[in-house]
């Protein structure tokens, strides 16, 4: 079992940045695959990145390349979104979740998840 807690979401203008953390307890962080997936109201969860169990391998989706970055600390058991240039559209809950095996990409590839924070981005 592994437990997950977001943090680090508010509100921010537009162009503005954020650093969302998920912090993890439980089982071996080192040995799960991290992805984070945004979800807005009435639309299914929607994948923004993922990050290899050593962190050798990083992916986005299109919407966020160049603008969001992923990375992990396995000594302090925690990941983290950096998002820079923030629009409107990036306004959503976002969640972090753990994956032993499956898709990266798609939730139902990933095995435990955090209740999520908020990310506002005004105009």
């Amino acid at each position: 079992q592994v437990q997950l807690v977001e943090s680090g979401g508010g509100l921010v203008q537009a162009g503005g940045s954020l650093k969302l953390s998920c912090a993890a307890s439980g089982r071996t962080f080192s040995s799960y695959g991290m992805g984070w997936f945004r979800q807005t109201p009435g639309k299914e969860r929607e994948f923004v990145a993922a990050i290899s169990q050593s962190a050798s391998a990083t992916y986005y989706a299109d919407s966020v390349k160049g603008r969001f970055t992923i990375s992990r600390d396995n000594a302090k058991s925690t990941c983290f979104l950096q998002m820079n240039s923030l629009k409107p559209e990036d306004t959503a809950v976002y969640h972090c979740a753990a994956r032993s095996a499956g898709s990266l990409s798609r939730p139902s590839g990933y095995d435990y998840w955090g209740q999520g924070t908020q990310v506002t981005v005004s105009v």
